[in-house]
């Protein structure tokens, strides 16, 4: 992310460690280990259903929208888009809603875009798995469900590519995330980054954040709601930021999506209805 003026430091977007305090709706943390299967086998449970939901929400339209504040000067930027399929299937963005951005302490980097589209509404799919140290961490109640809970780290860090770091609570009968909390990286603080000298006023930085997931359609357990309210420590002053980010409106493209239960596909008349969101309702 580069600075509007180089006397301002630089926002980067997602989500920065927070230490593991309770939120509302959430249980004690009971440490203990699960019973009647492994850590391993829900990873691995959690994994392959993940596969499956990021199929299925690359079939469906939604409606995506952010807001990022600045409460100590009033700075803000908004935008709205439709994610949508053009005339001949492929994936479009539609932004219907980008007034012009006031901020002035902070300006939005090719990071921050990537980590709103790619790694706040955060899936972990087999394919990724090696990719992260996973640690078991307890079971919690998060509102009406029991969850598991995993620490995730990534194992290392290649040039050019972005990382999730932080927590993520798996619903213990649908074996999917439902929420997930940390931060994006790798971050660019002044001084010598991986090699890279940066220098006060060309950091890149990342707000922590947390995102909830609501069931959608009966089935998959989508990203309806991330939040972050944080303050960043850059060289050349702390900036507070927050942030709210909305994934509405879901709703089935055509035939490509195959509606599925215990790996198998239902038929057309057992599938629900097109569009629709229920479930748990995210803070608001």
């Amino acid at each position: 992310m580069r600075p509007l003026k180089i006397l301002f430091p630089t926002l980067g977007l997602l989500l920065l460690s927070l230490p593991a305090v309770a939120q509302k709706g959430e249980g004690p943390l009971d440490p203990s280990q699960p019973t009647g299967i492994t850590p391993q086998e829900i990873i691995q449970k959690f994994a392959a259903k993940e596969t499956q939901f990021k199929e299925a929400r690359d079939n469906y339209t939604y409606r995506q929208s952010i807001k990022i504040e600045t409460p100590e000067d009033g700075g803000r930027f908004e935008q709205t888009w439709d994610v949508l399929f053009d005339d001949n299937g492929r994936r479009v963005e539609n932004v219907v809603f980008a007034p012009q951005s006031s901020l002035s302490l902070v300006s939005m980097s090719r990071e921050d875009f990537e980590d709103i589209r790619n790694v706040l509404p955060f899936v972990l799919t087999s394919a990724e798995i090696p990719l992260y140290d996973i640690s078991y961490v307890g079971r919690q109640r998060e509102d009406e469900l029991t969850t598991y809970v995993f620490d995730l780290r990534p194992r290392q860090i290649q040039q050019g590519k972005r990382y999730f770091d932080g927590r993520i609570w798996v619903d213990d009968h649908d074996f999917q995330i439902v929420k997930t909390h940390g931060r994006t990286v790798p971050e660019f603080r002044a001084g010598n980054t991986k090699g890279k000298r940066v220098k006060p006023g060309q950091e890149n930085l990342f707000p922590a954040f947390t995102t909830w997931r609501e069931q959608i359609d009966g089935q998959y357990w989508f990203p309806t709601y991330t939040r972050a309210d944080d303050t960043l420590r850059f060289a050349t002053g702390d900036v507070r930021i927050r942030e709210i980010i909305r994934y509405e409106n879901y709703k089935r493209f055509g035939s490509k999506v195959r509606i599925t239960y215990e790996g198998q596909e239902l038929p057309p008349a057992q599938q629900p209805p097109k569009g629709g969101q229920n479930g748990q309702q995210p803070p608001k």
